[in-house]
C-alpha cells in the first residue's frame, strides 16, 4: 500500500485543509504534512532492491473488467528518483510560497497537493487508463495556479498551456484506445496493462510513414513533446513561467516537465522500439536545435525568470537527445539531468522570486551591484549558477558528461553541435550574473529609501537543502545511479523485447 499512500496522501491534505476552519494554520498544516509526504517516500529506500529491472511495490486490482482497466501502480529504477523529487521539492516550495501567494492561501494549497497527486500517478501508474487519468488530472490545477495567483496575463499563458497540452493528449488518448483493441485481438481479451502493451507485436514498415507502429510512436510522442517541451512545441513554457507564481514555476520546472521525458522512456522507447530507432533522428536534430536555440534566445533577454525559462528549453535538449541515441551512458545521462535540472531550475526559481519579492521587478538592467547588498543571497545564486552550467563537482557536470558521452558513441556530429550549449550555456548565465550582482548599483540596488534585506531565516532553510544536493548529487553520483543501474541496463539490452516482469513473480 506504500505506493497508494504516496499518490493519494496529498489529496487526503488537500480535503482537510479544504475544511479546517482556522485559515491562519493553513500554512502551517501544508507544510507539516508536505514533511509527513516526504517522510513516507523515503520509505521505500529501505526495501527497494537495486539489482532488478523488475516491477516493485505492485499494487494491482481490477478496476473496470469489461475493458480490462485496472488500478495498477508499480515503481522501478526508472520511477525512483523522480517520485524521490516530487517529494523532496514539495515542502521548499511551500516554504517559498510564504511570501508569494498571499491571497486565496487555502485554495493555492489545495491545487498544489492535488497536483502532487497526479504528478505521482503519472510516475507510478502501469495501466494506460489510469495513466491517462493522472496525466489530464495534472492539468487542472496547474491550470489555477498560474491563471489564478500568476500575473497580468496569466490567462493568456494558462489557455495557450492548456490547449497545446490537451491537443497533444488527445491524440495519445485514440492510440492507447487502439492500443486496447490490439490486445484484444492478440490476447482475446481487452487490456490497458501496459505490460500488456509491451507484448504485443505491432507492424513497422521503416519507409512507410502510415505504418502501425510509426503511427502510434507518433501519437505519443508528441504529446509528451508538446509537455516536455520540445523545440518547436517551447512556446508556451516561457509565457507559463514568466506568468507563474514562484512555487507555480519551480513545479513546473522542477517535476512537470519531466512527466515529459519520463514518458518517452516508460512508454515510447519500450512500446515502439524500431519505430523510435528509425525517427530517432528527427528528436536528435530537434534536440539539438533545441539546445543551441534555447541558450541563443536566453542570451538576449531582459527579463531574469524569461532568461531562466529559455534555458529551460535547452536543458530539456540534452535529455532528449540522450534518450534518443537510447544507449547506457545516454539513457542513464538523460535519466540524471531530470533530477538535476528539477534541483537546479526549481532553486533559480526560487531565487528569482525571493528577489522579486524585495524589488517587485524582473529586469535585469535594474539590478546591479547586488553582491555588496546581499552577499548571502550572492553565494547561493552563485553555487546554483554553476550547477545550471554544468561545473564539475557539481550534479549538473555528470548528466551532462553521460549525455554527451553516449551521443558521441551514437553521432559525433550530434556530439559536436550538442556542445556548443555548454560554452553558450556558460557564456549566458555568466553574463546575467555579472550584471545583476556586479558593476554600478542599478536603481533597484541604489534606492535607499527601500533598503534591501539579505536572507532571513526561512530563505536559509529553502536554500541549503538545494546547494547539499548540488553537491552531493555532483561528487557521490554512484550513489544515485545505482538505483537505475538494472533498469536502464535491462532498457538497452531488451529495447527489441522489452518484457517488464513483477518482482516475486515467475
Amino acid at each position: 500500500m506504500i505506493l497508494s499512500t504516496l499518490v493519494f496522501l496529498p489529496v487526503l491534505f488537500a480535503l482537510i485543509l479544504a475544511l479546517w476552519p482556522q485559515k491562519n494554520m493553513i500554512r502551517p498544516m501544508a507544510l507539516v504534512f508536505s514533511l509527513i509526504h516526504f517522510a513516507v517516500g523515503l520509505i521505500v529506500f529501505q526495501d527497494f532492491d537495486t539489482s532488478t529491472a523488475q516491477l516493485q511495490f505492485v499494487e494491482k486490482h481490477m478496476w473496470i473488467e469489461k475493458f480490462g482497466i485496472q488500478y495498477f501502480l508499480a515503481m522501478d529504477g526508472i520511477s525512483f528518483w523522480l517520485v524521490q523529487l516530487t517529494t523532496f521539492l514539495a515542502p521548499l516550495i511551500i516554504l517559498a510560497s510564504w511570501n508569494s501567494i498571499s491571497e486565496k492561501v487555502r485554495g493555492f494549497h489545495i491545487c498544489f497537493f492535488i497536483l502532487q497527486s497526479a504528478m505521482l500517478g503519472s510516475f507510478l501508474a502501469f495501466d494506460a487508463i489510469l495513466f491517462y487519468v493522472f496525466w489530464e488530472l495534472s492539468l487542472i490545477p496547474m491550470y489555477f495556479i498560474v491563471g489564478i495567483w500568476g500575473g497580468s496575463r496569466r490567462i493568456y499563458a494558462t489557455l495557450k498551456f492548456f490547449i497545446y497540452t490537451m491537443a497533444g493528449s488527445v491524440l495519445m488518448l485514440v492510440a492507447i484506445i487502439y492500443m486496447m483493441y490490439l490486445t484484444q485481438q492478440a490476447f482475446g481479451q481487452m487490456s490497458s496493462n501496459l505490460l500488456d502493451f509491451y507484448k504485443l507485436s505491432i507492424p513497422f514498415i521503416g519507409s512507410d510513414f502510415f505504418s502501425m507502429q510509426t503511427l502510434l510512436f507518433f501519437a505519443f510522442a508528441l504529446a509528451f513533446a508538446i509537455k516536455v517541451p520540445l523545440f518547436p512545441l517551447h512556446t508556451w513554457l516561457p509565457d507559463a513561467h514568466v506568468e507563474a507564481p514562484t512555487p507555480g514555476s519551480v513545479v513546473l520546472a522542477g517535476v512537470m516537465l519531466k512527466m515529459g521525458t519520463f514518458c518517452y522512456m516508460r512508454w515510447v522507447l519500450p512500446l515502439f522500439p524500431e519505430a523510435s530507432e528509425y525517427w530517432a533522428w528527427i528528436f536528435i536534430m530537434l534536440g539539438v536545435i533545441g539546445i543551441i536555440y534555447g541558450a541563443l534566445v536566453a542570451m538576449v533577454q531582459p527579463d531574469i525568470k524569461k532568461l531562466v525559462a529559455y534555458s529551460s528549453v535547452s536543458h530539456m535538449g540534452y535529455i532528449i537527445i540522450g534518450l534518443f541515441v537510447m544507449n547506457h551512458q545516454g539513457l542513464q545521462g538523460g535519466l540524471y539531468q531530470m533530477l538535476n535540472h528539477g534541483i537546479s531550475t526549481g532553486a533559480l526559481f526560487i531565487l528569482i522570486g525571493m528577489i522579486y519579492e524585495r524589488t517587485h521587478s524582473r529586469e535585469i538592467s535594474q539590478y546591479g551591484g547586488l553582491a555588496s547588498v546581499l552577499p548571502n543571497f550572492t553565494i547561493f545564486f552563485f553555487i546554483i549558477t554553476l550547477s545550471s552550467i554544468a561545473v564539475p563537482l557539481t550534479n549538473g557536470f555528470v548528466g551532462e558528461f553521460l549525455i554527451l558521452l553516449g551521443v558521441y558513441k551514437a553521432s559525433p556530429w550530434a556530439a559536436g553541435f550538442a556542445v556548443t550549449g555548454v560554452v553558450l550555456g556558460a557564456a549566458y548565465m555568466l553574463w546575467m550574473f555579472k550584471r545583476v550582482f556586479y558593476g554600478e548599483k542599478g536603481p533597484l540596488v541604489a534606492d535607499e529609501k527601500h533598503p534591501l534585506i539579505d536572507l532571513n531565516v526561512r530563505e536559509f532553510v529553502i536554500l541549503v537543502p538545494f546547494v547539499i544536493m548540488v553537491f552531493v548529487m555532483g561528487i557521490f553520483p554512484n550513489h544515485f545511479l545505482k538505483y537505475s543501474e538494472a533498469s536502464i541496463d535491462y532498457l538497452v539490452k531488451n529495447k527489441s523485447s522489452y518484457q517488464l516482469t513483477i518482482k516475486g513473480e515467475q
